[in-house]
Order: C-alpha cells, then sequence, then structure tokens
C-alpha cells in the first residue's frame, strides 16, 4: 500500500524542505514495510543495502555482548531514519533492529538513493545535517559515559521528553521498563532503585505512565552533575546514554513508561 507513504516522507527530518517533485522522487523508490512486535528487521553484520525510515512504531537499534547481555544503543520513532551509514559507505550494519511494537517502516534502497543525491544536492545536503546531528549525540553518549552515572542519564532523559512534549509538569513514556534500563545502561531492579529514590526526595512522582517533574531545578542540577547526592550503586556506572541533542536529549519520540 502507497498510501500515505508522501505524508511520512514529508514529515522526515531527513527529507524536511524538499520541493513537491523530489518528495515524489523519493516515495517512488520506498519500499512499505511492516514488522510486528519483537520482529527483527536487521543483525550486525547485514548487508547495508539501504535504510530505513519510520512511518509509526518505535524501532530499537542494539548490540549483543558474547555473554548475551543486550545494550541499546538507540530508540527511533515515526519520522527519524536509521541504518544510513551504509547508503555512503557501502558496509555491513553495525547493530541489529528490532521493532519494540508494531511498526511501519519505509526502506529505501542503496543504489536508487544514491541516484537521487546525484541528481539532487539539496537532498545530500539535508543528509548530511542529520548524520551531523548523529555525531553530537555519539559526543554526549561518550561524555555521559565518562562523567554520568545513571541518575544522571535518567534526569536528562527526563527534561529531554519534557522538551519534546511541551510540557513543564509532566512526561509520558511509551518503553518498558526493562528497555528503559537497557537504554540508560543499568538493570531493571536499579533502575526501580533511583525512581525510588528521586521520588523519596521529591524530584518526581511516578503514576503508571505519567511522571510528574516536581522539580525540574533539581532534576536539571541531577542531569548536568551526573549523580544523587547519596553514593550511587557501583551497578549504575555502566554503558552510555544516547542522547539526542548536545542539550540534555538522550532519546527521541519515546514517550510511554515503567511497567
Amino acid at each position: 500500500m502507497q498510501k500515505n507513504l508522501i505524508a511520512f516522507i514529508e514529515a522526515s527530518l531527513l527529507f524536511e524542505g524538499l520541493p513537491d517533485t523530489q518528495l515524489r522522487k523519493i516515495e517512488g523508490i520506498a519500499r512499505d514495510l511492516r514488522f510486528q512486535k519483537d520482529e527483527i528487521i536487521f543483525s550486525g553484520g547485514d548487508e547495508g543495502n539501504g535504510f530505513y525510515l519510520v512511518a509509526t512504531g518505535l524501532i530499537k537499534i542494539f548490540k549483543v555482548s558474547p555473554d548475551g547481555k543486550e545494550q541499546i544503543l538507540h530508540i527511533f520513532g515515526p519520522g527519524e531514519p536509521f541504518g544510513e551509514v551504509p547508503v555512503f559507505t557501502g558496509r555491513h550494519f553495525p547493530a541489529s533492529a528490532e521493532a519494540i511494537a508494531e511498526s511501519r517502516i519505509l526502506f529505501f534502497p542503496r543504489t536508487a538513493f544514491v541516484n537521487l543525491i546525484a541528481a539532487n544536492p539539496s537532498l545530500a545536503l539535508n543528509m548530511l545535517g542529520v548524520l551531523a546531528m548523529r555525531l553530537r549525540q555519539f559526543t554526549v553518549q561518550i561524555e555521559n559515559l565518562s562523567l554520568k552515572e545513571v541518575p544522571g542519564r535518567l534526569a536528562a532523559y527526563l527534561l529531554y521528553l519534557a522538551d519534546e512534549q511541551s510540557r513543564d509538569d509532566r512526561v509520558r513514556l511509551s518503553i518498558s521498563k526493562a528497555h528503559l534500563a537497557s537504554l540508560l545502561g543499568t538493570i531493571p531492579e536499579t533502575l526501580s532503585r533511583i525512581f525510588s529514590k528521586m521520588t523519596g526526595q521529591g524530584l518526581i512522582d511516578v503514576k503508571g505512565r505519567q511522571i510528574r517533574l516536581l522539580d525540574r531545578k533539581g532534576l536539571t542540577a541531577l542531569a548536568s552533575h551526573g549523580r544523587m547526592a547519596e553514593a550511587a550503586d557501583s551497578t549504575e556506572r555502566s554503558s552510555p546514554l544516547p542522547f539526542s541533542s548536545a542539550k540534555t536529549a538522550p532519546i527521541p519520540s519515546c514517550r510511554g513508561g515503567p511497567k
């Protein structure tokens, strides 16, 4: 079904501002795919024969350690591209992608898309802008790995969502507690303790999928300093939080909550 493809393409940051004629050409090479929850889209090491754009749903990008531990690197929602680097390099995907909700995905074959870029320089500029933004994400990710413990990452995550959802007093999450823990580089039990500590200190109030932000100034300080006043668990100092911007943005379009 090609219905509404142009609307999904037009809404993406990758294709923002392109004229209708170029959007129609992009639509012409797009493949409309559907994935069920927990279905693998590609695995690390697979040939990078194209890239993807989330139309609806949520996609996690992850790696698995030799001992079987999963680390989520990113979670992408509607309007966000993923797997785009192989379009330029022609290499293999460095990580795996899996739908964590029923999802509609647009796939753009590498050869056809490269031909479009050659004929439309403005499209190349848009894509370079997205890749530059991703580089900033990894810069902040390294900063958090080095300087922040999980409470600071969680505080930054909540502040990012508040900005994304244009709310000062509450946020709504859409990923499970297990996914959130993996994204923050910890385990569910540790994350639960951090939620309890932050609630006890009057920073937040958690009710189901809704998290009230009771003390934004305190959350901002926690996000900046990266740790709570009380000594954190040694298990809290692990892998980094993948931010979406150089401010406090860890995860784009993740709206839901700990379950």
